[in-house]
């Protein structure tokens, strides 16, 4: 007796059709009863949290309230490994080599999306090496000025941009940094030019900019903060479409006449490609608690980040649209990382 077979298909006798059958559906079974072992063994041995930067910043931060809250929500050990250099690359690889058990997390940032572009090559796949896991926060740009500038307004700086291109001198972090993109973004946007100032790091900038050696800067509000503060540096307006908490008198770009321009610094956590769904849907739920308590709040917005969160899927199609907009940032203006 035989199956009746599909056009094309290669006819097996019924045993051994049923013997596929039984193979199919017995991996089928494993697979799920691996995953439902999973969740609910998960964790049975420490985790490692990878933080591609230094100690200090919230990056850190983050990466160590998570370990914190972790390790007493599930009573096991989670350890924040700090692993910085090559632009974040050396952590990043680290996780990209990683087990994919839920047992190695890596902390991302800006550079997560924009490295693809701005290196010619990368010892991992940022598109594929990865299963998103939750994104944690966003952090407030805004752009800032010396205290005794002439400059106001967003107005002021279009009307001197415009009139006088490459006259205005703006302050990066370096080439390929988050604010040197987000000026390439302004200048894309708003069909302007000015000069580009590299520095090494935000505070050779904003301390050279508070001295008047370069016209203006965008930056993260808790970096500029202090130098806004004490009165040396004047902030302009928040990079985007709504204000920040923090500076709520503060007008937005697009309150500035810029409406399609937003850029916002952002944080999360992934994982290893391949990690079982159980495992990161019982993370991503468990972070999704965290992140609301009242005291982790608060610590992030000491920070000038507001916590965010949603399902991995989410988080996916915020890195996806992230790696869009910088692929074309990064190509139009043919910047590459130093």
């Amino acid at each position: 007796m035989f199956l009746k077979p599909s056009p094309g298909a290669p006819v097996l006798p019924l045993p051994a059709a049923a013997i596929v059958f039984a193979v199919l559906a017995g991996a089928t079974l494993a697979l799920c009863g691996a995953s439902a072992r999973a969740q609910t063994d998960y964790p049975s041995k420490p985790i490692r949290i990878v933080v591609p930067y230094p100690t200090g910043g919230f990056n850190d931060t983050l990466g160590r309230i998570v370990a914190a809250k972790l390790s007493t929500a599930w009573k096991q050990t989670v350890i924040v490994e700090n692993k910085p250099g090559g632009g974040t690359v050396i952590g990043t690889q680290a996780v990209a080599n990683a087990p994919a058990d839920g047992y190695t997390l890596l902390v991302v940032q800006f550079p997560f999306a924009a490295n693809p572009w701005l290196y010619k090559s990368l010892p991992y796949d940022s598109a594929k090496a990865f299963a998103p896991v939750v994104l944690a926060g966003r952090s407030p740009m805004l752009f800032v000025v010396p205290g005794s500038s002439p400059l106001r307004s967003m107005r002021d700086v279009l009307a001197q941009a415009k009139a006088k291109p490459g006259t205005l001198n703006y302050g990066s972090s370096g080439a390929g940094s988050s604010n040197h993109l987000a000026m390439a973004l302004f200048e894309s946007v708003t069909g302007t030019r000015m000069t580009q100032v590299p520095y090494k790091g935000s505070t050779p900038l904003l301390t050279d900019l508070a001295g008047g050696q370069v016209d203006l800067a965008i930056d993260l509000l808790p970096h500029a903060l202090p130098f806004i503060q004490s009165g040396r540096l004047r902030p302009l307006a928040i990079a985007g479409t709504q204000r920040s908490p923090l500076m709520p008198d503060l007008p937005t770009t697009t309150e500035a006449g810029i409406p399609s321009y937003e850029v916002t610094s952002w944080h999360g956590l992934v994982a290893p490609a391949g990690t079982p769904p159980a495992v990161i849907d019982k993370l991503n739920r468990e972070l999704n608690s965290i992140f609301a308590m009242d005291d982790v709040k608060k610590t992030f917005a000491q920070q000038g980040v507001v916590p965010d969160g949603g399902s991995p899927a989410r988080f996916q199609q915020f890195i996806d649209a992230q790696m869009t907009l910088w692929k074309k940032v990064v190509q139009d203006a043919a910047i590459t990382a130093e």
